[in-house]
């Protein structure tokens, strides 16, 4: 049976696979490959789930999505999400896992396929990768991530208490309930979470034909209902959201906020805004930054932490903890982008960063 620590990372893949719906993000099947012939089909249904082939062997994609939105001169986008609940760090081992697989899927180039006719251009896509943790990075494998473009996001911020303790006391609720079940009668993995994923499209009114396979048997009721529960509040005002900032920098943000509507109302009515960045001056496993609008601080906030890479260099000097973190936002954080999914449309919104003497 799985072992709990498991059960509760796998449920937070879900969850942040669904919070990141807001940014584009579409979780993708085995139907999503139109490729007839077996041979030139890249996702694959398996018995554990979605399998994406690479260069040299066939990878497993628990949650695996593609960006409505194409970046210029680039190749759509898709995102492998991987979330661990743990009370320790995430170690180099997993980051490197991460960038083996993302280099041997998009080193699967075909550029068209071959026949006796004239060859058919084949669609090709840019695979990237993103790590989730509830106890933040070690060092090293942050360095590593931040050399190969992974993608680290902290989730031990307060911001995301709520989230991890129902992700937690849920799936102690899942694993109690299948600890009860006869062997013979415990759902597999993939049918929990197929169960989850179908909720939350529900919740959301987006509810399609997504499933891990063709049919999914109806889960006891003793492990739908902790599911169920989480797919209900994901869905309540009272749950943080979450969306992606790209800053000009070799990562990606996570910004999380307790009223995330309220940051897209003033982003629509003006897509490019000047915002203020500080360093809030709180206890956490390492500092949290904050964002306002420079011209409206009360509209709304967002928090987002940095790689601790880069805040050990901020922190290595006390008496230049000001100026490099002034630094950080001149240069790493001046411009940041932010896509939100509305409808069919996607919209781009820019923060960018105002020193100090420009406002005053």
């Amino acid at each position: 049976m799985v072992h709990v620590r498991v059960l509760r990372g796998y449920l937070l893949e879900e969850a942040v696979a669904w919070l990141l719906r807001s940014s584009g993000y579409e979780l993708l099947s085995a139907a999503d490959d139109k490729e007839k012939h077996p041979a030139h089909r890249v996702l694959e249904q398996r018995h554990n789930g979605l399998a994406v082939r690479g260069r040299g062997a066939w990878h497993q994609a628990d949650a695996l999505g593609q960006f409505r939105y194409v970046p210029p001169f680039s190749l759509p986008v898709r995102l492998f999400v991987e979330a661990k609940f743990t009370d320790q760090n995430v170690k180099l081992p997993t980051v490197r896992n991460g960038h083996g697989v993302v280099h041997d899927v998009n080193e699967n180039v075909v550029t068209s396929v071959q026949g006796a006719a004239p060859s058919r251009p084949r669609p090709r896509y840019h695979y990237s990768y993103a790590i989730f943790s509830t106890a933040g990075f070690s060092r090293d494998a942050q360095e590593y991530a931040l050399a190969h473009q992974i993608s680290l996001v902290d989730l031990s911020m307060p911001d995301f208490a709520g989230l991890r303790h129902l992700v937690s006391t849920r799936a102690q609720r899942v694993h109690e309930a299948l600890d009860a079940l006869p062997a013979g009668q415990r759902p597999r993995v993939y049918e929990i979470r197929s169960h989850l994923r179908r909720r939350l499209l529900e919740v959301s009114d987006d509810y399609g034909s997504f499933l891990y396979g063709d049919t999914v048997p109806e889960l006891p009721p003793s492990v739908a209902q902790p599911l169920d529960d989480i797919a209900g509040h994901l869905n309540s005002p009272q749950m943080p959201g979450l969306v992606l900032a790209f800053p000009s920098a070799p990562f990606v943000l996570g910004l999380a906020s307790e009223n995330l509507y309220a940051f897209v109302d003033h982003a629509r009515r003006h897509p490019t805004h000047t915002v203020h960045l500080g360093r809030l001056p709180q206890a956490a496993s390492h500092p949290v930054w904050r964002i306002r609008p420079a011209e409206d601080p009360g509209a709304y906030a967002m928090t987002f932490s940095l790689p601790q890479r880069v805040e050990s260099w901020i922190r290595a000097q006390e008496e230049t903890v000001n100026d490099r973190a002034r630094w950080i936002k001149r240069n790493v954080l001046s411009t940041m982008t932010v896509y939100w999914q509305d409808g069919d449309h996607t919209l781009t919104f820019q923060l960018r960063y105002a020193p100090v003497e420009l406002r005053q």
